[in-house]
């Protein structure tokens, strides 16, 4: 499973030129589900996500994690990132998991944010999105269990 993490200042979804999801501070997470990828590896990224500290304290330094920061969520199903990209000029996406399997740890990953107390929007599963943000530094990390 991978995230591709972004400090935001805000961040929005758009699907059919309609809002579905918007956040200001915190962090928009690209989330990709790779075949492998179980509950347990969704809860350990979870967790990672809404505790990385990506967010400055009083010294400047990344310290604060989300909650610590005041932050919100804002994840985007991103089939994409599962793709192998190391030969050729064409992504395989042989170890993407499937539509079934990626919708479930997707909602599953959301679920678990929003019961840690997290404020958590979202983007719509599968859809032609259009994401607007505006990233804070800019600051993106990639992370993957």
């Amino acid at each position: 499973m991978i995230a591709l993490i972004q400090r935001v200042t805000r961040a929005s979804v758009e699907v059919e030129q309609q809002t579905v999801g918007a956040i200001d501070k915190g962090l928009l997470v690209l989330l990709g589900v790779e075949r492998e990828d179980t509950p347990e590896k969704m809860q350990k990224l979870a967790t990672k996500v809404m505790n990385y500290r990506v967010f400055s304290d009083g010294n400047d330094k990344m310290n604060l994690n989300l909650t610590q920061a005041g932050g919100a969520l804002l994840v985007v199903s991103q089939f994409t990132l599962a793709a192998d990209t190391e030969r050729g000029l064409r992504p395989s996406f042989s170890g993407a998991g499937t539509p079934a399997q990626a919708l479930a740890l997707y909602e599953a990953f959301v679920d678990f944010c929003r019961a840690q107390g997290v404020m958590t929007q979202t983007g719509q599963f599968g859809a032609d999105m259009q994401v607007s943000l505006v990233n804070d530094g800019p600051v993106t990390f990639q992370l993957q269990v």
